[in-house]
């Protein structure tokens, strides 16, 4: 019988780093929400990747940052409960800046739990001299030392590679844990949610897109067509963030609607009906209930 190995691998870092990107990029498949919103990813969300007899589970996490309202006490929960049982960290950063509070918290965690650490740097497009990027890995390294640092550019495509190169010296022998053609553990509903909420992050200004959430009330194939149903609720805030989510005529709804209803389409590779309603739940964020019914407690 042929061995098999496995390793449950944890994305970290700040937010708008590229984290979902990172993930969406080795696993070949948009599995995570990408905006250039910070904040974006609210939910652990777990991308499986079967290469023969490896099988990685990447564990992408929310970026850390100071909570504001008990949603965001849940994500930096989630954050610290990632890094927990699993076998390598990848911090990811950006080539330039300063190293912020949440960063100097990650690696503090890392050394204290005594965690195999891989500093990946990314976005190293924009950098516009190469010494620059030395000088980086100097001030990182300096804080931790570092099992592997890989430079990389997901925009470009650019060190995927020798990320999974250094990621494969901390897989285990072991069972896989998914069936080898899973992408994620994550629910349909759940998937489809994330897409409409990706075009409300993209579609809408400054807070209204991070003071909503969606429920997928209905999902269902129909019995004589090869189409896939769904209905979908938008929950924000305020009466007056609803009439900005639906817009002059239902122009905005019809829009974040019909740009959802495309990737969905290309995700489950069916035709898809898909009908938005927008209802306001007064700060929903702060309401330990609210957040649980709409699926965004963290469990461990």
């Amino acid at each position: 019988m042929m061995k098999t190995y496995s390793g449950f691998i944890a994305i970290v870092g700040k937010p708008n780093v590229g984290k979902s990107s990172l993930l969406n990029e080795v696993l070949g498949e948009k599995l995570a929400i990408v905006t250039h919103k910070p904040q974006t990813t609210r939910t652990k969300i777990t991308g499986v990747l079967t290469r023969g007899s490896k099988q990685y589970v990447f564990i992408d996490t929310p970026g850390l940052h100071k909570a504001q309202n008990r949603l965001g006490d849940n994500m930096v929960k989630a954050v610290n409960t990632t890094l927990n049982d699993i076998d390598v960290v990848l911090l990811v950063v950006e080539p330039q800046g300063p190293i912020n509070r949440s960063e100097h918290d990650l690696i503090e965690t890392i050394k204290k739990r005594k965690l195999p650490a891989i500093l990946v740097i990314n976005k190293i497009d924009l950098l516009d001299k190469k010494e620059r990027l030395a000088e980086r890995i100097a001030q990182f390294t300096a804080l931790h030392s570092f099992d592997a640092v890989v430079p990389v550019s997901v925009l470009n495509h650019d060190g995927m590679e020798l990320v999974m190169q250094e990621v494969d010296r901390y897989l285990t022998e072991s069972v896989h844990f998914f069936p080898d053609d899973s992408l994620t553990d994550q629910p349909e509903r759940v998937i489809v949610a994330e897409r409409i909420r990706e075009k409300i992050l993209l579609n809408m200004r400054q807070e209204i897109p991070h003071g909503t959430a969606i429920v997928i009330e209905k999902m269902q194939e129909r019995d004589d067509k090869d189409i896939l149903d769904i209905d979908a609720v938008i929950y924000c805030e305020r009466s007056t963030h609803k009439g900005m989510l639906i817009g002059k005529g239902g122009s905005v709804l019809k829009k974040i609607a019909s740009e959802a209803r495309e990737d969905i389409q290309s995700f489950f590779g069916i035709q898809v009906n898909l009908q938005c309603w927008v209802k306001v739940k007064e700060d929903w964020r702060n309401k330990d209930g609210l957040i649980n019914n709409f699926g965004l407690s963290f469990r461990e």
